[in-house]
């Protein structure tokens, strides 16, 4: 069958001449292809009548259904009905007469995107007829001419409007034989041929499908089970120092004002992390090493270092041995601001704006304000800059981050903790390490020996692997260097329960092996099978989970293994079920190679 759709009314909307022939009943009722015309009408869901429909025969047994929409208006009061007919067609006829311009500017502006929506890139066939004579002149045909373009469609505007459309462009100055039959007709029996034709290559197309369906065919291998995802665990290393400075855990630096009225503990390590100036004053570094005379006499004219009596064990959470720096602040207005400015430093020293605020607050006096800000861009900056940061923001400042502490990871400097660790020993910093890791927050605070001592000794734990659990506490971030460095990694982080750490020695592991090629996997002397013990030993479930889907994943590898007869027989029965591929695809690839050699044909699968 062919449907076709003609939208738009040939006709003058103001002519007094109301028997104007139809363009579509014209060419049924004069074609010599069309036999066995049957017409109703279509009306919308509100009861006009929108459409006239035709039923007739072409070219002899073809089902030819044709629907006349003279009135645009279905578009604005029946989209779906107009989008229905777009979408079963298969040649839309579009019409307008050449002497209503307003329409046809009405049909560009309005409708003609409203057919590009429903036909949505399809290349469907659309026919555009300019129907009439000019009633300002001789008709004229050439697209250059210009003398009847007030009143009339030009024949350069309908070529326009076809070339937005992608369609064929006819004008028919009268509705006679030769317009309608010849011109007309012969375009749309063109159109209607090719419709045939691309109708029954697809139909052939089908038909070998459904054949082809009906073949043996080899069974479908199916993608093997999804593994399950391990998401990373969001980092909390700003707020772990923030809650190092909220506890006062181990600090070993008490700032006092001259009245020694109050007292604001903090910790070297972290102030020396971030601040030069602090570097100075705790004599990590000389003033021949700063090269910055600002720094060293902002340094004097504000701060005064004393030797203090350590504080109690219990409430410090330091060895008697190491002692208190007592720091005299001499500026009274600064000192105030000391705990806002300390807590500005200990959330990562970027929150410049909060800071201001805060501040402003406090003393409420803009030239007071000012005088401690300046203050504090002189301890945040870099020696040999000309000038402090005079517009300080948050994304200008520098940040207390994982660069700033990594300065004094593995380094006897402000160490106040040395680890022995097979024979050789580690320095380290209390807070950083209470900060960081619950485990040993609660072995340097509570009544345990290393409460009290600066030597604690390490076991279970290889040096390398940690040095690389310091390096994580002190960054925050961990690069092992293979599958089974990052899984002793792993051990360790689950003894001191640090749980991120944990989950990035997981990751790292499950990237490694999902980027092995199956013939590396095949070779390998690393031990799955070991790995999946380890973790379900140290209570790595996700990575344990994984590493059984991995196995089942790559059966026809492991299952080769002699490690594979270590599995328990749990695990072998959970490896059984999910593996790949599985036992029904294999018999049936069996069966389907018996078919295959007694037919004597050649198999498609292997």
């Amino acid at each position: 069958s062919v449907n076709i759709v003609a939208f738009g009314n040939e006709r003058e909307r103001f002519s007094e001449d109301s028997q104007q022939p139809n363009l579509i009943r014209s060419y049924l009722g004069r074609s010599a292809l069309i036999s066995q015309i049957d017409s109703g009408s279509s009306a919308s869901p509100v009861g006009n009548p929108v459409c006239t429909e035709y039923r007739a025969c072409v070219f002899g047994n073809v089902r030819l259904v044709v629907h006349d929409c003279p009135v645009w208006g279905i578009f604005d009061s029946d989209w779906y009905t107009s989008r229905s007919l777009i979408g079963r067609a298969d040649i839309i006829v579009i019409k307008y007469s050449v002497n209503d311009k307003t329409l046809f500017q009405e049909i560009k502006d309005s409708y003609v995107p409203m057919i590009k929506k429903a036909l949505n890139h399809c290349s469907l066939p659309v026919i555009i007829s300019a129907v009439g004579a000019r009633k300002n002149g001789v008709p004229c045909t050439c697209p250059l001419c210009t003398s009847d373009r007030r009143n009339c469609v030009t024949t350069s505007e309908g070529v326009q409007l076809a070339k937005e459309l992608g369609a064929t462009y006819l004008e028919l100055h009268t509705l006679n034989d030769f317009y309608i039959q010849k011109y007309f007709g012969g375009v749309l029996e063109y159109f209607m041929i090719q419709s045939l034709n691309q109708k029954s290559s697809e139909k052939m197309k089908k038909r070998k499908k459904m054949q082809k369906r009906h073949r043996v065919q080899p069974p479908q291998l199916e993608q093997p089970e999804k593994m399950p995802i391990l998401k990373g665990e969001a980092s909390h290393y700003d707020a772990d120092l923030h809650n190092l400075l909220c506890c006062c855990q181990c600090a070993d630096v008490a700032f006092y004002p001259e009245d020694l009225s109050t007292v604001v503990e903090a910790h070297k390590i972290i102030l020396c992390s971030v601040s030069h100036l602090f570097m100075l004053l705790f004599k990590v570094k000389s003033p021949a090493d700063i090269h910055d005379a600002s720094i060293v006499r902002m340094a004097q004219s504000l701060f005064a270092v004393e030797a203090g009596a350590a504080l109690p064990p219990a409430t410090r959470g330091m060895p008697p041995c190491v002692p208190t720096v007592r720091v005299v602040v001499k500026d009274s207005v600064f000192c105030s601001c000391l705990p806002d400015i300390l807590h500005f430093i200990y959330s990562g020293a970027f929150q410049w704006e909060q800071l201001e605020e805060d501040i402003k607050k406090k003393l409420r006096d803009p030239e007071k304000t000012e005088h401690v800000l300046e203050k504090v861009k002189c301890i945040l900056k870099t020696p040999g800059k000309l000038n402090p940061v005079k517009d300080c923001r948050s994304h200008q400042v520098k940040p207390l981050c994982n660069t700033s502490l990594r300065l004094f990871f593995n380094t006897p400097v402000l160490a106040d903790v040395i680890f022995k660790i097979q024979g050789a020993t580690v320095p380290a910093h209390r807070a950083v390490l209470v900060a960081r890791c619950e485990v040993m927050a609660a072995m340097f605070n509570g009544n345990y020996l290393e409460a009290n001592s600066i030597l604690v000794p390490v076991y279970g734990v290889s040096k390398d692997t940690f040095l690389s659990f310091l390096e994580y506490l002190y960054t925050d971030s961990c690069c092992p260097a293979s599958i089974l460095q990052a899984m002793s990694l792993l051990i360790c982080a689950e003894m001191y329960q640090v749980m991120r750490l944990q989950h990035i020695c997981e990751l790292y592991i499950i990237t490694q092996l999902q980027s092995m090629p199956s013939r590396e996997l095949a070779s390998t002397s690393l031990s799955i099978v070991s790995l999946l013990k380890k973790a379900k030993f140290h209570n790595s479930d996700c990575l344990s989970t994984w590493l059984l889907h991995f196995i089942a994943t790559n059966y026809l590898i492991f299952s080769q293994k002699p490690e594979f007869q270590d599995l328990s027989v749990e695990e072998r029965n959970f490896i059984e079920t999910h593996r790949w591929p599985s036992n029904l695809y294999l018999k049936q690839l069996a069966d389907y190679r018996s078919y295959i050699h007694s037919q004597k044909r050649h198999c498609t699968v292997m």
